[in-house]
């Protein structure tokens, strides 16, 4: 309830005229001669957080964000377009779309780290459930198929398991979440790397789709059976329980912000100021790592077209980075390692702001 709050009073979501408009944020800062429009679009997995940045940074500095938060692919396509100042993805761009973008080269900022959980649920279960990867593949190919299968209660000794069916609930637009857990699933699943692999949107063999991560927890709340995958901060919000999955050390993990930093130790640290920062750190090494865990990142063009509303953006990116830490953890995202903002501060350094419409 306390989260709700703090998204209800941080951004004003409005009703969109475009189909695939999932919601509007904006920083409510008074209208001046000074203030200046940046417009972004794109992933719903760090939206809890960006709404609360865009809101804190609409006070403090008097500019106003507007943002779309209507999935990963959206984001990208909006951006390579230019019809937004910003992008945002949970997924990294490719490089066939990177050479698409009609602004030239993007850069990728990392913003925040966050987990991807499953969720579920099973009204008899009284305890947390502990998954596999490769039990969760065969989940989400439709192999598995009742909550009593051997396979999962071989992993959940002594807890009773009902005879439902299992109703897999995943994503129906581009989404970096679903990017996020397919690229997951394709390190440790080899039939799903086989099948449907990785990507923001794939060929789900099986499943109801839900639009952005709030759809998602959605259906999974109502619908009794149910298991589904979406950001730490919406299962939290919807009071679902959330699975502890095993890692790479063998050790069962729950979601937290120590067990996300900890899948980002040594990554994070080893990234050079000029890297283009598109790592992944699913199923990473380390006893203390949660195996679904990512990076999301604000996507921006190197060289801005608008001095101005460039300079603007930069100032908001440096300004995130530092300042708009503190607001990560409230909002079970886990802050970037100092040294790594360090080297992204020098990176934006490097943003021109003398281009030509």
């Amino acid at each position: 309830m306390k989260r709700l709050m703090i998204l209800a009073a941080a951004a004003l979501v409005a009703a969109c005229g475009s189909s695939d408009k999932q919601g509007d944020t904006k920083g409510a800062a008074p209208a001046s001669s000074g203030s200046v429009d940046l417009t972004g679009a794109g992933a719903t997995f760090p939206y809890p957080l960006y709404s609360k940045w865009f809101s804190e940074y609409a006070t403090a500095k008097n500019v106003r964000i507007n943002y779309q938060s209507i999935g990963s692919g959206g984001g990208i396509r909006q951006l390579s377009e230019q019809t937004v100042d910003f992008g945002a993805s949970d997924a990294p761009m490719s490089d066939e779309e990177m050479s698409k973008a009609k602004g030239g080269k993007v850069l990728h900022i990392p913003t925040v780290l966050g987990a991807v959980v499953v969720t579920y649920n099973v009204p008899e279960l009284q305890q947390p459930l502990k998954l596999t990867g490769e039990v969760l593949g065969d989940i989400f190919l439709g192999t598995i198929t009742k909550w009593n299968a051997p396979q999962i209660a071989a992993l959940n000794p002594g807890v009773a398991l009902p005879a439902r069916d299992i109703l897999v609930v995943r994503r129906s637009d581009g989404s970096g979440t679903s990017y996020i857990f397919t690229d997951y699933l394709s390190a440790v699943s080899a039939p799903w790397k086989a099948g449907p692999g990785k990507g923001k949107e794939v060929r789900w063999p099986v499943g109801l789709g839900g639009k952005g991560n709030e759809g998602v927890a959605g259906q999974v709340k109502s619908t009794p059976g149910t298991i589904g995958y979406v950001e730490l901060a919406y299962a939290t919000q919807n009071r679902l329980p959330v699975a502890a999955i095993r890692n790479a050390a063998g050790t069962f993990v729950t979601p937290s912000i120590a067990s996300v930093t900890a899948a980002a130790a040594g990554v994070a640290e080893q990234l050079p100021a000029e890297s283009d920062y598109r790592v992944s750190i699913v199923n990473a090494p380390g006893a203390e790592a949660y195996p679904i865990s990512s990076f999301t990142w604000l996507l921006v063009y190197e060289t801005q077209r608008d001095a101005v509303k460039g300079r603007k953006l930069v100032d908001f990116l440096g300004w995130a980075l530092k300042d708009g830490a503190r607001f990560a953890a409230p909002l079970d995202y886990a802050p970037l390692p100092p040294a790594l903002v360090t080297r992204l501060e020098q990176r934006l350094a490097t943003i021109k702001l003398d281009a030509q419409p």
